[in-house]
């Protein structure tokens, strides 16, 4: 009796600790599905619909992290997979849909345009997996892979928004295709907010404005709002930089006693 016990005791144990890793994998899996369903969308000529799957997979992506460091089941094998997953949903995605939009009838400039954003991507999580130990924590190594994916979602989703056809604007489009892809290999600094403590007590006022903008500025009218947060983001690297460089050479110009 005592050993069939101890064994149902075991067994349980062991059936937890695997759906406990298995969580953060599903959050990774939807991400994937939104991704491909962005991508299936996307080439029914389903822009709108394409675009909202790209901001829902950046939704997933955020909580398949957060749900491996509170439920302690980060692990090798689910970083690879996620950034398999990140390489569909924030690489090859975005590029189809954007490509499919407004590059299509641009010949070789279109296509072009759209895998300098793939490539781009594919390098960015690559050297993100790499200098995951060395870089400051407090700072992305050029601009994120789903930012990136964002502002190219976001362009398309406000443009239909506002009933524009890609086709008018396709070199706007295209050069907004080559600096998200640019900007996500690049050196540049972009705050990551993972010194960000969610436990940690904050104002009244701060849960406040959280409240008011998740709640009220974002479903006043998505498109544009999302689409300026992150065209602000993504531009937020170039005035850090060069902060950084008035301000070091500031210091250069003080006179040592």
């Amino acid at each position: 009796m005592p050993d069939s016990y101890s064994t149902r005791v075991v067994l349980k144990s062991r059936l937890r600790r695997r759906g406990i890793y298995l969580l953060p994998n599903l959050f990774t899996t939807a991400a994937l599905f939104a991704g491909f369903y962005a991508i299936v969308q996307a080439m029914n000529g389903h822009f709108e619909q394409a675009a909202v799957a790209i901001f829902i997979a950046m939704v997933l992506d955020g909580l398949d992290g957060r749900v491996a460091r509170l439920t302690h089941t980060q692990s090798e094998f689910g970083a690879e997979y996620d950034s398999m997953s990140d390489m569909v949903s924030f690489g090859v995605a975005p590029a189809l849909i954007v490509y499919e939009w407004a590059l299509k009838d641009m010949g070789n400039w279109g296509w072009i345009a759209a895998f300098i954003y793939c490539a781009c991507a594919a390098l960015r999580l690559a050297r993100f997996n790499t200098n995951i130990d060395i870089i400051d924590k407090r700072f992305f190594q050029g601009l994120p892979t789903p930012a990136a994916a964002a502002l190219i979602a976001g362009l398309v989703w406000v443009m239909l928004d506002f009933q524009v056809e890609g086709s008018d604007i396709r070199w706007l489009v295209w050069l907004a295709t080559l600096f998200a892809g640019l900007t996500m290999v690049s050196n540049l600094p972009f705050y990551s907010g993972k010194e960000i403590n969610l436990r940690r007590r904050v104002p009244f006022f701060t849960v406040l404005l959280l409240v008011l903008f998740f709640f009220v500025v974002i479903p006043s009218h998505p498109p544009v709002v999302l689409f300026c947060l992150f065209a602000v983001y993504a531009l937020s690297g170039y005035f850090i930089k060069l902060w950084r460089f008035v301000k070091a050479k500031k210091n250069s110009e003080i006179p040592t006693p």
